[in-house]
């Protein structure tokens, strides 16, 4: 008995592109050595109306050499939490071909310490990196009025 297979089923999958631009030369890109680097950078890159008003989450994507390849905006919440979705942050390093990242989000209501989740989500997001072979160097908390590094207060 003959089996006829349906091949019509088989060419409706969708094809995946993965593309990365970067108009910016290599030497031309910022280089970051430390967290007062990560929070400049960042704080350029954060619209001042939202720094105070709505937690937003953004990542930065590091070549080998620490410089930015670029700032990918993962999400924006409400005034007390955003998402942060580990599928989608490491989607956009990988698509970049990023080495290492910094996690980053502000807290609008100008406190500067780190929450049980906070904490919790840097973990997993360290635990993922190591899988992947991309370092998670350091998680930021920005506010209008400063920064706190959990890499520099030996959370990592």
């Amino acid at each position: 008995m003959e089996k006829h297979i349906n091949t019509s089923a088989f060419t409706r999958a969708a094809e995946i592109k993965l593309t990365y631009r970067n108009k910016i030369a290599p030497a031309e890109r910022p280089q970051v050595t430390s967290s007062t680097d990560c929070y400049q950078v960042l704080k350029q890159s954060w619209d001042p109306g939202k720094l105070e008003f709505v937690e937003q989450f953004k990542v930065l994507l590091l070549s080998r050499a620490n410089r930015v390849l670029g700032i990918y905006e993962v999400s924006t919440g409400g005034v007390s939490g955003t998402v942060a979705d580990p599928k989608l942050i490491f989607a956009a390093a990988l698509k970049a071909c990023a080495s290492g990242i910094i996690l980053s989000h502000n807290h609008p209501s100008g406190n500067l310490k780190p929450s049980a989740a906070d904490l919790q989500l840097t973990k997993k997001m360290k635990a993922g990196g190591e899988l992947l072979d991309i370092a998670v160097l350091d998680h930021i908390i920005l506010t209008s009025e400063g920064y706190y590094s959990l890499a520099d207060e030996g959370l990592m």
